[in-house]
C-alpha cells in the first residue's frame, strides 16, 4: 500500500466529519480550572477548561489547535465528557491509550467513537496529538483537587 493510500485511509470522511463539527469550542468563563496541553512533536495544543461540581463535569470548554486526528479525538471528549467522573475519564484515556500503542480495543462508551482513530496507531508521531484532549482533562482536573 502506498504512503498516500495510507493517508487517505488515516484522514476517513468521518474522521473530518468529527473535526469539522466540534463540539464546545467556547472558553468557559467561570471554570473550576483549566489545563494546556502541547504535543512537542508536532505543536498542536488544547487548552481545557472544567467545572466540576460534586466530583462530576458539570461544563467544558476546549481551545484546540491540532490536526484532523487531534481534533477528532477532541471532539469525541467534547461531545461526551459532561456528566462524568474523573474516573471515566482516566480510563477513556487509558483505553485511548492501549488502542494505539498497543493495539488493545476501542474504548468503551461513551468513547467508544474513538474507534475511528484505530488506523493512526500505525502513526506514533500523531499519538500525542490524539492524547491531548484527554489529558488536558486531565490536568484540569487534577488541578481541582489541588487547589481544592
Amino acid at each position: 500500500m502506498s504512503a498516500e493510500t495510507d493517508m487517505i485511509k488515516l484522514y476517513s470522511n468521518r474522521i473530518l466529519a468529527l473535526a469539522a463539527d466540534m463540539p464546545r469550542t467556547a472558553r468557559l468563563a467561570r471554570p473550576t480550572a483549566t489545563a494546556k496541553k502541547r504535543a512537542p512533536l508536532c505543536g498542536s495544543t488544547v487548552t481545557v477548561d472544567i467545572v466540576l461540581t460534586d466530583g462530576i463535569i458539570t461544563d467544558y470548554g476546549q481551545d484546540v489547535k491540532a490536526c484532523a486526528l487531534g481534533q477528532a479525538a477532541a471532539a469525541v471528549v467534547g461531545a461526551h465528557v459532561v456528566g462524568l467522573a474523573p474516573d471515566q475519564v482516566r480510563q477513556g484515556r487509558d483505553q485511548l491509550f492501549a488502542m494505539l500503542k498497543n493495539d488493545g480495543p476501542a474504548p468503551d462508551a461513551p468513547f467508544d467513537d474513538l474507534l475511528v482513530l484505530q488506523p493512526a496507531k500505525d502513526y506514533k508521531n500523531r499519538h500525542a496529538s490524539i492524547l491531548l484532549a484527554f489529558d488536558a482533562t486531565l490536568d484540569a482536573l487534577q488541578n481541582t483537587t489541588a487547589s481544592a
